[in-house]
């Protein structure tokens, strides 16, 4: 089941902060595709954190959500629905 971006970008914090907290006395090792999976969800939140950031100074900007949603290769109201209540909330 799809999570939410505010769901995403809470785990991707939670990783930052462990990794911050990080001590290597107290590490076990992982497998490389733990690892990987890893760094590819902190990816996915970085991603998604900017995108959300893009469409904030896209809306301030003038753009519809037309146009925002033919850039993102969907509707208009898909955008509006994923993104709107998040820069309302921001």
């Amino acid at each position: 089941m799809p999570r939410s971006i505010q769901e995403i970008l809470e785990h991707a914090e939670e990783l930052a902060r462990q990794f911050e907290d990080f001590d290597p006395e107290d590490a076990s090792e992982i497998p490389v595709e733990e690892y990987v999976l890893q760094r590819a969800v902190v990816a996915r939140a970085r991603s998604e954190r900017y995108l959300i950031e893009a469409v904030a100074q896209a809306r301030t900007g003038g753009l519809s959500w037309q146009r925002i949603g033919e850039m993102m290769g969907t509707s208009a109201q898909a955008a509006q629905q994923r993104y709107a209540p998040l820069l309302e909330s921001a």
